[in-house]
């Protein structure tokens, strides 16, 4: 038996990006998952971001997130360079934008890779990288009447 390295499925994919987009229309996290299917991935790891009833010791009641329309591309600079650095099989990241009630979904990442640890690995980088990098930003309406805008750059 040939060691595990030099198996195809445990390289990356070519062409392991398989779903991004910034939708103003509710995410699944279903349809993520089914996007980073790959019979050679032992490993998947999901992130799920949801809008939470409270911010640096306020409450929340809503938020907006709205987005510059290089965004998309950002999402895919970035996917493509996790993809770089990791043995991708499939990749997926959906974020929304508009109008969220707490609880909703914002933003959904899924990475599969030959093992667990790179996807776990993976899937932290990007959906770190994609907070910190892609222009998106938050404005938090809370019940005190106060709101604040948080931005990703």
């Amino acid at each position: 038996m040939a060691p595990h390295s030099d198996h195809p499925g445990e390289q990356a994919a070519d062409d392991p990006v398989k779903l991004l987009a910034i939708r103003d229309t509710p995410l699944s996290v279903d349809e993520v998952f089914r996007a980073v299917g790959d019979e050679a991935a032992g490993g998947t790891a999901l992130f799920v971001g949801t809008v939470r009833n409270h911010d640096g010791g306020a409450d929340v009641d809503e938020l907006e997130y709205s987005c510059h329309p290089s965004a998309e591309a950002e999402m895919r600079r970035i996917a493509e360079k996790v993809a770089a650095d990791y043995p991708v099989r499939a990749l997926a990241a959906v974020h929304r934008v508009g109008n969220l009630r707490i609880g909703d979904l914002a933003v959904v990442v899924a990475v599969a890779c030959p093992h667990r640890g790179e996807a776990f690995e993976a899937c932290r980088k990007l959906i770190d990288d994609l907070k910190h990098e892609v222009p998106i930003w938050k404005h938090q309406r809370f019940s005190d009447g106060t709101e604040e805008w948080v931005g990703a750059c």
